[in-house]
């Protein structure tokens, strides 16, 4: 592992990060690489997202692909069931 040093940190700040450091039963190191990790894992998922919104993976459907053979196949199963309103 790799340690980090991270310079001119005010005393306020500090001693903020250490007291919910303290409330969350941690120490401040522990707190810290918590939160380090969350924020890259964040990252992580906004790239996994902003792939998915490009079309980079995933169906290749328009929506009415999907929406109109959908509707038919529930109308289907709801005949098939004899669902309440179906005039038969």
């Amino acid at each position: 592992m790799v340690a980090l040093q991270i310079r001119d940190v005010p005393e306020e700040l500090r001693d903020k990060l250490a007291a919910i450091a303290q409330e969350r039963g941690q120490s401040l190191q522990s707190y810290l690489f918590d939160l380090l990790s969350d924020e890259a894992r964040r990252r992580d998922n906004l790239a996994v997202l902003d792939r998915f919104s490009r079309g980079a993976y995933g169906a290749r459907l328009a929506a009415e692909d999907v929406v109109d053979p959908l509707r038919l196949a529930r109308a289907e199963r709801d005949r098939a069931a004899g669902a309440p309103g179906d005039a038969g």
